[in-house]
């Protein structure tokens, strides 16, 4: 099981990694000081389980697992000092909550209620779509997906690997997997798990953060509340 440490306070995370060291089955791929980088840490590791802390600087954790409540993703496992915010916890559909200092017998049991989630949960078929590189066929799974731009009569497709290109419309394929994509723009539509925020300019214009990438591609005003919508939904 892929666990990502999520706390602001670097003593509190070395402790949790020394923890998950001695739970069988388990290991740390990645660790996070707060809301933001857990993001885009989650995007570019794709972890089974976060151990979240709630009390943090910016997007705390309360604020990450609604992010996350409508996708696909890691389960969330609280680990706070703080007792007071178990009901919230749990109402965000939380596997656990446990209290710091954090006893391995509790993170244990924590660690096996979620690979006992994952399994019971629905299993979603992966979509993917189909290129040709250098004369052979090619797929590439949506989860590796980034970006998917419009570029003269073909689609850009910009994915973990690199860059390929589909002869698919973006209408196509926004009909295609509606629950996975949403459009940015005529010319972009992106996962709908890689959005993770909205930036907007001096200028007026905003443009989309997208987990375990830099790329931030300009959200047009006509789709600018679709996109808000999918943010604060969960």
């Amino acid at each position: 099981m892929r666990v990502l440490i999520v706390d602001d306070e670097p003593l509190a995370r070395m402790r949790l990694a020394a923890l998950v060291g001695q739970c069988e089955g388990a290991e740390v791929v990645g660790q996070a000081g707060d809301g933001e980088a857990a993001l885009a840490a989650i995007g570019e590791l794709s972890p089974d389980v976060l151990l979240l802390d709630i009390n943090m600087p910016g997007l705390d954790g309360t604020a990450l697992a609604r992010r996350l409540g409508h996708r696909a993703g890691p389960q969330v496992v609280f680990c706070t000092a703080y007792e007071n915010h178990a009901v919230t916890a749990f109402e965000l559909g939380a596997v656990d909550y446990l209290l710091k200092p954090v006893r391995l017998d509790r993170l244990r049991e924590a660690l096996a209620r979620a690979a006992q989630r994952r399994e019971a949960a629905p299993k979603r078929a992966p979509g993917y779509l189909h290129a040709r590189q250098r004369g052979e066929e090619v797929r590439i799974a949506l989860d590796e997906v980034i970006a998917l731009q419009a570029e003269d009569k073909y689609v850009a497709v910009l994915h973990r690997g690199g860059e390929l290109l589909i002869e698919e419309s973006l209408r196509q394929l926004e009909e295609a997997y509606p629950d996975q994509l949403i459009r940015l723009h005529r010319s972009c539509l992106v996962p709908q798990a890689r959005l993770v925020g909205l930036k907007t300019l001096g200028d007026g214009r905003t443009l989309a953060r997208l987990a375990g990438s830099e790329l931030q591609p300009e959200v047009s005003r006509r789709n600018l509340p679709a996109v808000r919508r999918l943010l604060r939904m969960g």
